[in-house]
């Protein structure tokens, strides 16, 4: 193994918790089950960077009224971000480790442009990946094979030279028919006895 390509959310950075969907539950003033469906059925394009997050706030809170303000579109983009934006300190502290020991880092992401920009202004440590694959820059979004292919050409490395590590089992079935190594995230300590052990 020369190169471990890391999911974002669910690994590095925390889901969504309750208190933060409740929050943007409330910012978005509809039914909570219709935009909850709302939310993921329309989050692919957005993710791929296709449409804007004005387009994508209006398709999951008015898709048939009028246009949301500008205020009310801010509001839901900032307390979309904050809903996103932990960090688990265990996995950034075991990023650093093995970039220390010349493992090189690649990360793969679904996020949309505003989320992938506020990463890039609050956290330092994506330095340490040699590539960011951020599924609103390179166009596809996981489990598609296009969004590990892209990885896997910017890595510059056979594909079972790298580890993929992702919390969804889906996502890590997608990267081992592609032929990269596989391992479903479940805590940093479990990560660290994987690593002893491909490393």
């Amino acid at each position: 193994m020369k190169a471990v390509l890391f999911d974002l959310f669910g690994v590095i950075a925390h889901v969504q918790s309750p208190e933060a969907r409740t929050a943007l539950e409330r910012a978005a003033g509809i039914d909570p089950e219709r935009f909850r469906a709302a939310y993921w059925s329309h989050r692919p394009p957005y993710d791929r960077g296709e449409v804007t997050a004005a387009a994508y706030w209006q398709a999951v809170c008015a898709p048939s009224g009028p246009p949301l303000d500008r205020a009310r579109t801010e509001e839901l983009i900032a307390t979309d971000l904050a809903g996103w934006s932990g960090t688990d300190r265990r996995m950034v502290d075991l990023l650093g480790g093995l970039a220390d020991r010349g493992v090189v880092l690649g990360l793969l992401s679904n996020i949309p442009e505003e989320l992938a920009a506020h990463y890039e202004s609050t956290h330092p440590w994506l330095e340490l990946f040699a590539v960011r694959g951020l599924s609103c820059r390179i166009g596809s979004a996981k489990p598609e094979p296009a969004a590990y292919l892209w990885c896997v050409r910017a890595l510059g490395l056979p594909p079972e030279e790298i580890l993929f590590v992702d919390d969804r089992p889906e996502n890590v079935r997608a990267a081992r028919r592609l032929g990269l190594r596989g391992h479903v995230f479940t805590s940093p300590e479990d990560l660290r006895t994987v690593l002893e052990r491909t490393g």
